[in-house]
């Protein structure tokens, strides 16, 4: 590194140190997410259904008991639609206080410093209020600056880290935008011993001993968290589809790279003790520095494999077998066993139970051997596409690359070579914006793949969605379907059977 690019590193670091690049990244989500509620709107996509977010429960994203959607239920009736903004708005004035806070304390830390290498740490505290201030306002009981959007994100936190039972579409966008914040977690931690007494903001605090695990198991927190979500959402559909298992290898990928990188720093700083000769040797030719290597490839192209074909939902990087199976993926979600053995109309029938038995297993034999025609869609899309064309092929682009960039940006070792903020910073960034362009992807094929569900029952069946990261006929389960019609004298003898009672199984 020259004298001019080591002058502009320093002048980076003095006027915009690690903890106000952390808050930046931090008011950089919010923004991201309300962009993303107004995006979705505007594109006429049903931010509030497919996501089931909830405007009327205070304290809460998404109900436990019925999904929040503008469907009506046949227990609940019509479900109360909000206007849009509702969900949007309350996101886009959190981000305006947020950005309010973090401006003025730039601007004390800016005017408080002029630039001065020598007063940076003088004034590190500004930034350590600031910090402080943030995370007091965050978990404040009383209502100021949007308590609903502050609890909504405290209560989803807790949710991903402790749901056992049901993980909502909501919970997975929310822990897949967490693991892009890996890295800012671990910057949290260094920010924190830069402010401490001891610490310095012009350059990371050294790690020693078992402090040199601290970092890597903070920015492996997001990916155990999604990886756990995997494990009970193939719990909850009993096994019935494997793809969460798949999903939570990926996440499982993830460890290698932070760990082996961790495990990099300690020899990486012996090496340079001993020479920098040896240290080039080293990097190149070290077994650990392979074994890196091949695992940050594994773990990227895995993950952009997976968003390209599972969470974007299209056939690019799909077997020709995959392609066929791609139908009987999108077909209707199986019915429940032994519907008409369950069926009141059956039984007052005086229908043998044998013949509903057998006809019920006739029924999911039809299901069973339900295949339509395999398509191919231009530049190996999908048949519905509620965006430009132009999008897919600029986005799965941008993802591959980033992808390759994000797991270089996962380990820490690489610090000791590429000393420049600016990069890593630039890295963060980018990171956050594809984020940005997946989250706009991911829901929009949930709602195809939720259409296309809907179109193929009978109307009036209600289905609940069960596992986001399962396989469509898994994920979705049939609860219900319009009854057939029947003859009033048989109406009249029904009710009088039961009591004239109106409940409806």
């Amino acid at each position: 590194m020259d004298d001019s690019t080591l002058r502009d590193e320093i002048a980076f670091s003095v006027n915009f140190p690690l903890p106000f690049r952390v808050l930046f990244l931090g008011g950089l989500g919010i923004l991201g997410w309300a962009t993303n509620l107004y995006g979705l709107n505007a594109l006429g996509i049903d931010a509030a259904s497919a996501l089931e977010l909830s405007t009327h429960h205070q304290h809460r994203i998404t109900g436990h008991s019925e999904p929040s959607t503008p469907l009506p239920t046949a227990r609940a009736g019509w479900k109360f639609v909000p206007h849009p903004s509702t969900l949007y708005g309350p996101t886009y004035k959190l981000f305006f206080y947020y950005a309010a806070a973090f401006l003025l304390g730039w601007v004390m830390y800016r005017h408080a410093t002029h630039g001065d290498v020598e007063l940076v740490d003088v004034y590190k505290f500004i930034p350590g209020v600031l910090m402080l201030l943030l995370l007091t306002l965050l978990v404040c009981p009383f209502a100021i600056v949007q308590k609903r959007e502050r609890d909504k994100f405290l209560h989803s936190i807790r949710r991903c880290l402790f749901a056992q039972t049901r993980i909502h579409f909501a919970d997975v966008v929310f822990a897949d935008i967490f693991t892009s914040f890996a890295k800012v977690l671990g910057d949290v931690w260094l920010s924190i011993c830069m402010i401490l007494p001891g610490g310095s903001l012009l350059y990371p605090p050294p790690q020693h001993d078992l402090a040199r695990w601290i970092l890597p198991t903070l920015m492996s927190i997001p990916y155990a968290v999604r990886f756990r979500q995997c494990l009970v959402e193939y719990y909850f559909t009993a096994g019935q589809s494997k793809r969460p298992l798949y999903n939570a290898i990926k996440y499982a990928t993830a460890f290698p790279v932070i760990f082996l990188s961790a495990a990099q720093r300690q020899v990486v700083r012996d090496s340079e003790t001993v020479g920098s000769a040896e240290s080039a040797v080293w990097f190149s030719e070290h077994p650990l520095f392979k074994l890196w290597l091949l695992s940050a490839l594994v773990n990227s192209l895995y993950s952009f494999w997976w968003d390209v074909t599972f969470d974007w939902g299209f056939d690019l990087l799909r077997t020709k077998e995959k392609r066929r199976s791609i139908a009987r993926a999108n077909s209707p979600p199986r019915p429940l066993m032994l519907p008409r053995l369950h069926s009141r109309s059956a039984l007052l029938a005086n229908q043998d139970p044998e013949d509903a038995l057998k006809e019920s297993l006739e029924e999911a034999e039809r299901f069973d051997s339900y295949e339509a025609p395999a398509k191919r869609y231009p530049y190996g899309l999908r048949s519905t596409l509620l965006f430009p064309l132009p999008v897919y092929p600029f986005a799965i682009l941008v993802d591959l690359i980033l992808r390759l960039t994000w797991s270089a940006k996962l380990s820490s070792h690489l610090h000791s070579f590429i000393d420049e903020d600016r990069a890593i910073f630039l890295i963060e960034f980018a990171e956050m914006l594809r984020r940005w362009m997946w989250v706009f992807l991911r829901v929009e094929w949930e709602v195809v793949r939720e259409r296309e569900v809907r179109a193929a029952l009978p109307p009036g069946t209600r289905v609940r969605r069960r596992a986001p990261d399962a396989s469509t006929e898994a994920e979705f389960e049939m609860l219900g379907a319009a009854a057939p019609s029947r003859d009033p004298s048989e109406e009249r003898r029904d009710a009088e059977s039961w009591g004239g009672s109106d409940d409806r199984d």
